[in-house]
């Protein structure tokens, strides 16, 4: 769903240094700021889209903004970063099996909680 934008980055185009600093938004960053702010969904049904409380989507969406703001401010690199367990197979964007843990591991996901199509017609 948000293969377009991994991995790019959004820099200022005035003034830039070789020491600029980089601001790294999380692939769970970005899921919830498309969720909350674009989609506009509540928190609670952001959350359940994504099978995660809403503690979490709550805090997701605070860091993902805290970044953005920093970035624009003071001038810094804003970097989409990727799922740093695509590579092996155990990235929960990927296997919808999968749910992330706050440590970086993994855990199963109960099934039916996030149900995804790429059909874009579908209204999932």
């Amino acid at each position: 769903m948000y293969d377009s934008i991994r991995g790019q980055c959004y820099a200022p185009q005035c003034n830039i240094h070789e020491n600029t600093e980089v601001v790294y938004l999380l692939p769970e960053e970005i899921a919830a700021l498309d969720l909350i702010d674009i989609q506009q969904l509540g928190q609670e049904e952001a959350a359940l889209r994504l099978g995660i409380s809403r503690k979490t989507i709550w805090r997701d969406v605070h860091e993902g903004r805290r970044k953005m703001a920093d970035a624009i401010i003071h001038g810094k690199v804003i970097v989409m970063q990727e799922c740093s367990k695509r590579g092996n197979g155990a990235c929960p964007k990927l296997n919808l099996t999968l749910c992330p843990k706050i440590d970086g591991g993994i855990c199963p996901r109960p099934i039916g909680v996030f149900e995804h199509t790429d059909d874009p017609s579908s209204d999932v």
